[in-house]
């Protein structure tokens, strides 16, 4: 028996508040790795960290952390995946795309995937549960006369 549209619109900001955490966390994460050399290192390094200051790499990991962390908590959402998809447009095209016409052939399969994911999220903004939106708009202080 097929779900009625009604209830799948309204879970919709519940779905899109989860997704943005799954996709932040696996941002931070990539940002973690290669800054600390947690959950196996940076990628290509034999579980070893980025030189500090080092032009693209080291740049790009402090944006996977940082706009990661501010995606998966739901603040700033818009901003941070706007830079976070800048970030992995440009990993894409300069860092992947020498090395063959498709993201099969260059490896770039996240870069895209990070990249696509990111940019929905500056078009539908963070959905549920999200912290920006709680700093917004707090709750309301219960009624004196119902207390």
């Amino acid at each position: 028996m097929p779900v009625p549209s009604s209830t799948i619109d309204k879970a919709a900001p519940v779905a899109l508040g989860v997704f943005r955490v799954v996709i932040g966390l696996l941002f931070a994460a990539h940002g973690a790795a290669s800054l600390f050399g947690v959950f196996g290192g940076a990628v290509g390094t034999n579980g070893g960290t980025v030189a500090a200051g080092a032009w693209p790499s080291w740049y790009a990991a402090v944006i996977q952390l940082v706009c990661g962390l501010l995606v998966a908590a739901g603040v700033f959402t818009r901003s941070a995946a706007f830079l976070a998809s800048g970030s992995m447009a440009y990993a894409y095209f300069v860092v992947h795309q020498p090395d063959g016409l498709l993201p099969l052939q260059n490896h770039g399969e996240s870069s895209a995937l990070f990249c696509w994911a990111f940019l929905l999220l500056v078009f539908t903004g963070p959905g549920a549960v999200a912290l920006g939106s709680l700093a917004r708009h707090p709750a309301a202080p219960p009624d004196a006369a119902t207390a």
